[in-house]
């Protein structure tokens, strides 16, 4: 007998906000949507987030909700541990979590751990990211163009 293989369900960043994200003004249709966020996520069924997801996850969190970066790495964190959720590029998002960690811009991380396979990331981010990158040893060499 062929076994089936059960069908996966990409998540947008609005549920994945409406489950960590208690919400500051809870009227009835954002408590629906909380409550619905929580029970897909938390069903057991095998879940995707696009690296483009996680990237305007971040910006939401910090932008809008206002989270400190230590709470939006734990976030991250969380959403790394658990065991249905597939991610587009898991190894590029736990670097930018760690980055995160340590106090580098997820976005600029994301990028850089999505560029691995290259030998250089060019940036006109000289004083920040370039220079913090090259402190740390990055690699690929994050550089500014000449």
């Amino acid at each position: 007998m062929k076994q089936r293989t059960p069908r996966l369900t990409a998540l947008d960043t609005n549920v994945l906000a409406r489950y960590y994200v208690q919400a500051q003004q809870s009227d009835a249709v954002t408590t629906r949507q909380c409550e619905q966020a929580r029970a897909l996520l938390e069903s057991g069924k095998p879940l995707f987030v696009a690296t483009t997801v996680a990237l305007e996850l971040e910006w939401v969190l910090r932008g809008f909700y206002k989270l400190k970066p230590n709470t939006v790495a734990s976030v991250f964190s969380h959403l790394l541990a658990m065991p249905q959720v597939q991610l587009q590029d898991r190894q590029a998002l736990q670097s930018a979590c760690d980055a995160l960690s340590q106090g580098f811009d997820f976005a600029d991380a994301l990028h850089h751990a999505s560029s691995r396979h290259c030998d250089v990331l060019a940036t006109f981010d000289e004083k920040g990211f370039a220079k913090r990158a090259a402190a740390n040893l990055w690699a690929p060499r994050v550089q500014v163009p000449a």
